[in-house]
């Protein structure tokens, strides 16, 4: 050990006078990359990479720890789990040796990640930034925050820590302070920080009050509690976990006869488990708390957990509503038999399930609407029932009032011994079977009626039946000869994209389970194709008509490819359901990115730089270059998705209205969000240029990095273009840089330009605003702003609105005025 810090020390003061290079606990000749270059791309036929027999890849920039049989060692650098590869993470992982060699068998585990989500292709090792991770754009996709310090030696540790080092070896940075979903031995998580599983699904934070372990549903539901007073950190010591609190220090989980190294979070089942790199896994850190089946996914969802089995709710007078998602893998988890459908709300019915529990009720009661708290159990169904999003409500009482938990998922169930008499189950099903008479069509209550006056009176009025049937008959034939041609005219369409079958769907996305968010005409959902591919399944409301919004949206989008608008893959017409299935944006929406204040998920000022220019040209190609200009009519950041790369696209065109570039006047219905509309709504002229202002005030808030309208704030900063308008008149923009971000702030008089061409685009007058073409030209540098701008900005008072409906949406009918110069003159 003292000959490495030798030969480290050596290396740091060699660097302190050139530039920086890699430090290695690891005395030749382990596996180090040639000539200690400072920039590595992730290339497959580099020198320095190695293929694994499970088809993962690795190159391995620096090595460290034992080659023995008792520790292991792990690496440091690129590294993909497939080839080819679809993502290439700079990470940590662990190596296992034979013969001094790296063993190919053994495949890496990933200890930790820069970049979980994000495709990188080329590090550099720096003095000013030190490490810096960009995509194949160029485009800085992480970075190491170090600020002034300055770096000249790389180092990883024998306990897998990467290190920045300064001319004194002292650590500027570490990966230990950046915890993503592994613990390693001597590391901290102080209050405040978290664990979260590869793919987010679950999550252990540490907070003052305790130790929690969460399924990020929406809500969280927690699923480990160890409830613990004023606690500063936990650190993981040798073989144990502690506790250490402002009084005092507790054991959380008991010695083993291994040499641990880490402890991770499981993705797939949110297991806290101890492992050793050469050993494997030797300890449940969870199972101290937690029997087998309370854990969120033991049996996927809706199944019933006994004794560490998997069942499905049993049949209910012989109606069976859940199956197996899959016979033979019952741990795989149940689905509804008839899947529930928000349009036929009225057949829903709750089920309850006895000697059943919940994992949640097993730790601290979860959080609860204060709406729902000293109800009773009527209320606590009906409050479900009337509402589409809840899929199960749990009554807990142990008095005559008690508290309604309803929860929009529902994970793994737990059988119990006896009937809980505190806690009720009730499950919310499709029920078929049990219409009631109410629900009948009057045609058809009049019908029997009709047949109850012929058997008691005249022949006239068994005329009138035979009249009435007549007509009954004729409409049906009528509609279904509509619905043949309908059907007719969807499959035979030129340009349409594939079009799947419900039940594909319901597949595709594991009956509709992991819901990715709602807006628009409906609710979208995750799914994975069979050929693995990803996509977003996004379920419309309120199209009965064919060939009315729904075939042109589908028409439309379908022949629409462009790189900054959201590709539609597929759709569904059948019966009363409409879907559409379009690529899978992994980084979500834009609004994410920008309004939320994690240090982690900050954009710097090229990403947002990019993100603009994007968003621009796909309105470009909107307005400009389809065959029939498309006005989008609600461009917000909640409609801007970002893919695995952070590229653009614009999305939801369910609210376009398409108009003929002759077209001179149209009638639409005015929709959209409340602080992204445009003041001519109020006037009836609207044009393309309602997508411009919305186009601004995104663009502001992008670089601002807050809300047009947030309430958190003072009265007189609560509204940003107000403050936009201030801040211009008193020569004081640079105030409203993101202070969040130091990048943005050191590129100060770059975003103090581009806030003027968000004034430009905010001019009340639509005439006066340039179109989305001339804003690209002017993002581009190819072309200057105008000059003679007016800052009177305005955010106008729509109809029938109150306080607090930010982001959600408007619907007024007006008829709205397109100009025929603006429509067919130059832009």
């Amino acid at each position: 050990m003292c000959i490495s810090w030798v030969v480290l020390l050596c290396l740091v003061l060699f660097l302190t006078h050139s530039c920086p290079a890699l430090v290695t606990a690891l005395p030749a000749p382990r596996y180090l990359t040639p000539n200690a270059s400072t920039s590595w791309t992730n290339s497959l036929s580099a020198p320095d990479s190695v293929k694994f027999d499970d088809g993962s890849f690795a190159r391995i920039i620096l090595v460290s720890g034992s080659s023995d049989e008792v520790y292991g060692a792990c690496g440091c650098g690129f590294y993909c789990e497939q080839t080819p590869c679809n993502t290439h993470l700079f990470a940590i992982f662990s190596l296992s040796y034979q013969s001094d060699q790296i063993s190919k068998s053994d495949s890496p585990k990933v200890l930790w990640s820069a970049n979980p989500s994000i495709n990188a292709t080329t590090l550099q090792l720096t003095s000013k930034k030190g490490l810096v991770l960009k995509d194949a754009n160029g485009i800085t996709v992480w970075s190491t925050n170090i600020g002034s310090k300055s770096v000249t030696g790389l180092n990883l540790t024998d306990m897998c820590n990467l290190q920045l080092l300064d001319d004194k070896s002292a650590t500027i940075w570490q990966s230990y302070d950046h915890p993503v979903n592994t613990l390693f031995v001597g590391q901290k998580l102080v209050a405040g920080q978290q664990l979260t599983s590869l793919g987010g699904l679950f999550s252990l934070h540490v907070t003052r009050q305790g130790f929690f372990a969460y399924i990020n549903s929406i809500p969280p539901q927690r699923y480990y509690t160890l409830a613990v007073n004023n606690i500063r950190y936990v650190q993981f010591l040798k073989d144990r976990l502690y506790i250490f609190s402002d009084v005092s220090s507790s054991l959380v989980i008991p010695s083993t006869n291994f040499s641990t190294r880490y402890m991770r979070l499981g993705a797939d089942n949110g297991h806290l488990k101890v492992f050793d790199i050469h050993w494997g896994e030797v300890y449940d850190v969870f199972k101290t708390n937690i029997t087998s089946c309370g854990f969120p996914r033991v049996c996927g969802h809706y199944g019933i957990c006994t004794d560490g089995q998997c069942t499905c709710p049993r049949p209910i007078n012989a109606t069976r509503y859940f199956q197996p998602i899959e016979e033979s893998q019952p741990d795989r988890g149940c689905s509804l038999s008839t899947p529930l459908s928000c349009d036929a709300s009225k057949n829903h019915i709750l089920l309850e399930l006895h000697n059943i529990t919940y994992f949640p009720f097993t730790q601290d009661p979860p959080s609860i609407n204060p709406d729902l708290q000293h109800v009773n159990l009527d209320s606590c169904k009906q409050a479900c029932l009337k509402n589409c999003s809840c899929k199960a409500a749990f009554y807990n009482s142990s008095k005559s009032l008690g508290n309604c938990y309803l929860l929009s998922q529902i994970f793994s169930l737990m059988s119990i011994d006896q009937d809980n008499t505190h806690l009720k189950v009730y499950i919310k099903v499709q029920n078929v079977q049990n219409v009631s008479s109410s629900d009948l069509p009057r045609q058809q209550k009049n019908h029997k009626k009709d047949k109850q006056i012929i058997v008691g009176s005249s022949l006239g009025s068994l005329l009138v039946m035979f009249l009435l049937i007549g007509i009954f008959a004729l409409l049906f034939r009528k509609k279904k000869n509509a619905n043949e041609t309908e059907e007719y005219y969807l499959d035979h369409v030129p340009g349409l994209p594939t079009r799947y079958a419900y039940d594909d769907l319901q597949a595709i996305t594991e009956n509709f389970n992991k819901e990715l968010g709602g807006g628009g005409f409906g609710t979208v959902f995750e799914g994975t194709l069979p050929d693995g591919t990803k996509v977003a399944v996004k379920c419309l409301d309120g199209f009965r008509q064919i060939k009315k919004s729904f075939l042109a949206e589908v028409e439309t989008i379908g022949s629409i490819h462009h790189i900054n608008l959201v590709r539609l893959i597929g759709f569904c017409a059948e019966k009363n359901h409409r879907l559409l299935v379009y690529e899978y944006m992994s980084n979500g929406s834009l609004d994410r990115w920008v309004f939320h204040k994690n240090p982690e998920m900050l954009l710097d000022w090229q990403h947002r730089k990019k993100i603009v220019l994007e968003i621009a040209r796909g309105l470009t190609y909107l307005h400009e270059d389809c065959r029939q200009k498309i006005v989008h009519l609600d461009i917000k950041p909640h409609n801007i998705l970002l893919d695995e790369n952070f590229n653009t696209k614009v999305s939801d065109f369910g609210l376009s209205k398409l108009v003929d570039h002759d077209q001179s006047q149209v009638v639409t219905t005015m929709r959209g969000t409340p602080g992204y509309m445009a003041p001519e709504w109020l006037s009836s002229v609207i044009t393309e240029k309602v997508d411009v202002y919305s186009f601004g005030v995104v663009l502001l808030e992008i670089l601002c990095g807050r809300r047009n309208l947030d309430r958190s704030q003072p009265e007189e900063e609560m509204h940003l273009l107000n403050l936009f308008r201030k801040n211009i008149e008193e020569d004081r923009l640079l105030d409203l840089v993101d202070k969040y971000s130091e990048d943005m702030q050191l590129h100060g008089a770059e975003v103090v330009n581009m806030m003027k061409v968000a004034a430009w685009c905010l001019q009340n007058d639509f005439t006066r605003r340039p179109s989305m073409s001339m804003v690209v030209k002017v993002l581009e540098g190819a072309v200057n702003i105008v000059s003679d701008l007016d800052y009177f900005f305005s955010n106008p008072s729509l109809p029938n609105m109150r306080g607090g409906v930010q982001n959600q949406e408007v619907h007024v009918v007006t008829a709205t005025q397109l100009l025929p110069s603006v429509l067919s003159g130059p832009r």
